[in-house]
Order: C-alpha cells, then sequence, then structure tokens
C-alpha cells in the first residue's frame, strides 16, 4: 500500500455520495468552503442507485403493465399483453445512469473534489482515505459524516442467491412467481406491489399486528383493499424462523397464531428494516457520542459531540428518508458557515408508494392529543373529486389536523392517487403557519386532485361546497 507523503488540506470533508452527502457537499461550496467527499461505492448512495429511484422506476413499470391487463372500464381492451422484464430493467438501469451522471455533474460544477475509498477517522481534524492501491491523509475544518445505511439481515436468513435484500429484489432478471416478503414496512409494501402488478403471487410476513404501521388505520385500510384485489396474502403477528433453499427455490418456516407453517417461493425478500453504518469509520477515534441502535446523536444544527464533526441521515435519529438527509445536509453546511439553521421536523413528509399511494406530514389525530394539542380533523373523499373519477381512482381521501383555537394547519394525511404530490401543498401550508381559511381561499386549479386539499380545508371550516355537512 502506498501511503500518501503529505495530507491534503480542506475545508469541509462529506463522507459518503448520498441524497444527504452530496447536497450537504454542495451546499457548503455555495457558501464559500472548500470541499471533499469521499465515497466507496457509486455516487448517489443507496437512494439512487439501489433504493428509491429504481424502486419507483420499477413501480411504475409495474403500474404500466397492471393498466395494459384491465383497462376494459375504459372502454380499451387489450389482448396477449407480454411482459419483456429485461426491457423493465433497462429502462430502470436508464433512469439510474441519468440520475447518478447528473450528481457527478452538480459536484464537478460546484468544484467539490470527489475521492475514491474507505474513509477513517484519525483525529478530530485528520481523516484517512483508503483504496487498495493507496492511503492518504486529508486534514480538514469540519466534518459531516453521511455513511447512510444497510438492509438487516435476520437470523436463518442469509442474504444469497433465493434470500434477498431490497437491492437484490430490483436486480432479479425475471418477474418470479411466488415470493414471500419478510416485512410489510414502506419497502416491502411497494415492492409487493411491483411484483403483484407483474403477475407475481406475493405472500406477505408482517411480525405486528398490521401492515404499514407508520400510517393510520384508515390509510393502510385502502392499501390492504388493493392488496386483496392484486392477490397479495398478508399474515400478520408471523414470525419468519428459517429459509432453506430447495431445488427450485427457497422454503420459508414461519410461526402465527401458535402454529408453524411452511411456504414455498421462488425467492424470499427480506424488508425488516435498515441498519446504519457507523461501524469501522474510526467515530471511536474521535471520540464521538453514540446512541441506541448504533445511531448518533446530534443537536438541533446536526452538530455531534465533537463540535466540528456534523452526522446526518440515516446513521441519526428519526426516519430513514432520503429527502430527511438532504435536508439535514443543508442545515449542517450552513451551521458550519455561521448560519442560525436548525433542523425543524414538524413539516417533515413521508410516502409509500404503493396503490394508493400514502403520505402524512406533521402530526395526526393521535400525536397531535399526545403533543397536548386540542385539534379536529377535517375529511374529503376522493370518490367527490370530479378529476379522481375521471382517473377511475377513486379510493382515497385528504385530512386536514387543525388546532381548535385558531385553525391552524399542524398536520395532513393523504391517501389516494398523486398523494405523494399532494402532501407537499400540504407541508407547504404548515411550514409557513397557514390556516384551514388560508388553504380554503386558495383558488385551485379544476378539474386537479389538489383541489381535494381545498375541499376538506372547506370541511374544517363547515362550509363543504360538493359533500354534505
Amino acid at each position: 500500500m502506498v501511503v500518501g507523503d503529505f495530507p491534503i488540506e480542506t475545508d469541509t470533508i462529506v463522507i459518503g455520495a448520498g441524497p444527504g452527502g452530496y447536497v450537504a457537499a454542495i451546499r457548503a461550496a455555495q457558501l464559500g468552503q472548500k470541499v471533499t467527499i469521499v465515497e466507496k461505492g457509486d455516487l448517489g448512495g443507496v437512494c439512487l442507485n439501489v433504493g428509491c429511484i429504481p424502486s419507483k422506476a420499477m413501480l411504475q413499470a409495474s403500474h404500466k403493465f397492471h393498466e395494459a391487463q384491465h383497462s376494459e372500464d375504459f372502454g380499451v381492451v387489450t389482448n396477449d399483453v407480454s411482459l419483456d422484464f429485461s426491457k423493465v430493467q433497462e429502462f430502470k438501469n436508464g433512469v439510474v445512469k441519468k440520475l447518478t451522471g447528473g450528481v457527478e455533474g452538480l459536484l464537478k460544477g460546484n468544484k467539490v473534489e470527489i475521492v475514491k475509498g474507505e474513509a477513517f477517522f484519525v483525529d478530530e481534524n485528520n481523516l484517512k482515505v483508503m483504496t487498495e492501491k493507496q492511503s492518504q491523509t486529508y486534514t480538514f475544518k469540519n466534518a459531516i459524516i453521511a455513511t447512510g445505511s444497510r438492509p438487516i439481515e435476520i437470523p436463518n436468513f442469509k442474504f444469497g442467491e433465493r434470500v434477498l435484500d431490497s437491492t437484490g429484489a430490483l436486480a432479479l432478471k425475471e418477474a418470479p412467481k411466488k415470493m414471500v416478503i419478510v416485512g410489510g414496512g414502506y419497502i416491502g409494501s411497494e415492492l409487493a406491489t411491483a411484483y403483484a402488478n407483474f403477475g407475481t403471487e406475493v405472500t406477505i410476513l408482517e411480525g405486528a399486528k398490521d401492515i404499514l404501521g407508520g400510517f393510520e388505520k384508515s390509510m393502510t385500510q385502502l392499501v390492504k383493499k388493493s392488496f386483496k384485489k392484486k392477490g397479495i396474502e398478508i399474515v400478520t403477528e408471523a414470525m419468519a424462523q428459517k429459509a432453506e433453499e430447495t431445488d427450485n427455490g427457497v422454503k420459508v418456516t414461519y410461526e402465527a397464531k401458535g402454529e408453524t407453517k411452511e411456504i414455498e417461493a421462488d425467492y424470499v425478500l427480506v424488508t425488516v428494516g435498515r441498519k446504519p453504518n457507523t461501524e469501522e469509520i474510526g467515530l471511536e477515534q474521535v471520540g464521538i457520542e453514540m446512541g441506541e441502535r448504533g445511531l448518533i446523536k446530534v443537536d438541533e444544527q446536526s452538530r455531534t459531540s465533537v463540535k466540528n464533526i456534523y452526522a446526518i441521515g440515516d446513521i441519526v435519529p428519526g426516519l430513514p428518508l432520503a429527502h430527511k438527509a438532504s435536508y439535514e445536509g443543508k442545515v449542517a453546511a450552513e451551521a458550519i458557515a455561521g448560519e442560525k439553521s436548525a433542523v425543524d421536523y414538524l413539516a417533515m413528509p413521508a410516502v409509500c408508494f404503493t396503490e394508493p399511494e400514502l403520505a402524512t406530514v406533521g402530526y395526526d389525530e393521535g400525536s397531535a392529543k399526545d403533543a397536548g394539542l386540542e385539534v379536529k380533523a377535517a375529511k374529503f373523499p376522493y370518490a367527490a373529486n370530479g378529476r379522481a373519477l375521471s382517473m377511475n381512482a377513486t379510493d382515497g381521501f385528504v385530512k386536514l389536523i387543525t388546532r381548535k383555537e385558531d385553525g391552524l394547519l399542524v398536520g395532513a394525511q393523504v391517501a389516494g392517487a398523486g398523494a405523494s404530490d399532494i402532501i407537499a401543498e400540504l407541508g407547504l401550508a404548515i411550514e409557513t403557519g397557514m390556516t384551514a381559511e388560508d388553504v380554503a381561499l386558495t383558488i385551485h386549479a379544476h378539474p386537479t386532485l389538489g383541489e381535494i386539499s381545498m375541499e376538506a380545508a372547506e370541511v374544517a371550516l363547515g362550509t363543504p361546497i360538493h359533500i354534505v355537512k
């Protein structure tokens, strides 16, 4: 191994080039800092390469295939619709390539130095970056750790040819006939939707009492209704015990309702959560204080217990969301520049791209009451919206959570077509301190799904037009 003779100096070094790291690096460079970003894998991290982006590309392809087979209600009758899964993968990989190439261009355009290799802290101002051939020391004034997370591997389900993590499930060469999914959270439910649309017989084994535990029951009920139509079987309170490869696939043993059962499939996908990548980067060398589950403790500016080292994204407390990591990256970069930026998670949206889509921001009724707020909920159904009717997408609703004393919007839940886009307006309304009256007075184009937010605000005011009180 060749060791660099002299340290390379930089103002801010960012470890990890995912949606947290590359955004932090660009913002730091915009604020006048000399920035170096270190990445041992591909630029864009998990999200762009094997997570958010490829899964949504695959979901979109699955929607197209499913719609081509089931468009009779629109008077569109098709015969002999076929699936070329290699073309699906080609489309997905093309989307990934465009975005990761774009990230490289953005970093270079902002004069961020890109370094490939594994990072290890020597002390609070020095970092080694290692490759198979050499090691180079970087001296920095500030560092931002954005190393992300990886899928959790559970006992007796070692990842391999037939036991897949989400990365493996997105790289299959053909749509399997049967798939077992262990875990009915965001990732499991999204990939269940995609593969069921492709014609795969899917069984979800969920250890909790219900799937998609982060969403209200009224929302998850709509997804379960959709799953039933697609033939997806859900087994709740099921504990996966082991997976054994067979001649043609895999046999999964699980326990449910006191009985031990077996199910055979082509593949088993394990999506039971993610683990932060905080080992083997030298955190102990600098004395960074750790919290539960391998997460790094940070303050409201994403600063760790070591004042010049910051941490963002999946390695700090909170939901492992790409947009949360990007947001924290901007805050950290601005804090380094001496600005008073601080995190505020109230208007942080969460989205699941099932059918229908689910999205939430701010408080729901339960969490608002837990926070000591007196609130009321106002709901408007998709079934009373002209655009939803014309799309034949009438399952769903928009629900607004407003403070009783003044109508201030403090939360919103959307279940239905386009929920992932509708939630942005409601997040903006919360961020800017808008009331239900403000939303109701905002003129929405007709006919659009966005009108449902306006209609829900009118329900909150007690003056709905398109439903009877």
